[in-house]
């Protein structure tokens, strides 16, 4: 028997305790006996549409709900890539709301033109010391800090102290192009 089909009797229960019924009381509301409702959660009984449609509505639920998605592989399997000097791991499936990257900035005579675009950026620093251009303020980041910041200030980033640093970033799409992509 197919996984998602296994599992229509756990969500049946899970959405009948959610509801605070009892068994004996959705049974009653669907129109069967609270061994048969029993037996349909721990998947002794085959589930039907005549079993499953008066569940459903009673716990106003769709039968959808009832088939758990399939899970897919979480892992993200992006390779790095050399932008700019830069040595770029996504970290984040392409089409999250959220891009999440492991950027390893080369270590640089000067910091590079501040950058101004729409979005947010949270950044956490892994190793190294990262210089931050913020504005008017001119920061080093040590590793284990942090920053979060509006990214219509102006900034700029760079390693510190000539070593390379690497800093996981994390921003909307259009803080991602500007970041992760060299403007053409």
């Amino acid at each position: 028997m197919r996984n998602d089909v296994c599992q229509v009797g756990a969500i049946l229960r899970a959405a009948r305790q959610s509801a605070r019924l009892t068994l004996e009381d959705l049974a009653a509301d669907a129109g069967m006996s609270p061994s048969t409702l029993s037996r349909l959660e721990s998947g002794k009984r085959q589930a039907t549409l005549e079993l499953l449609i008066p569940l459903t509505r009673r716990l106003g639920i769709r039968l959808d709900d009832l088939v758990a998605p399939a899970t897919k592989d979480p892992r993200v399997r992006r390779r790095p890539y050399r932008e700019g000097g830069r040595t770029i791991a996504p970290l984040a499936p392409e089409n999250s709301p959220n891009l999440t990257f492991k950027i390893t900035y080369p270590p640089e005579e000067a910091l590079p033109e501040p950058r101004v675009h729409d979005g947010f950026e949270w950044l956490y620093v892994l190793t190294g010391r990262l210089r931050l251009r913020l504005g008017e303020q001119d920061l080093i980041l040590e590793a284990g800090e942090a920053a979060e910041f509006d990214t219509r200030t102006p900034h700029a980033m760079a390693a510190a102290d000539g070593r390379p640093a690497e800093v996981i970033s994390i921003f909307n799409e259009s803080g991602a192009r500007l970041h992760t992509r060299t403007t053409e």
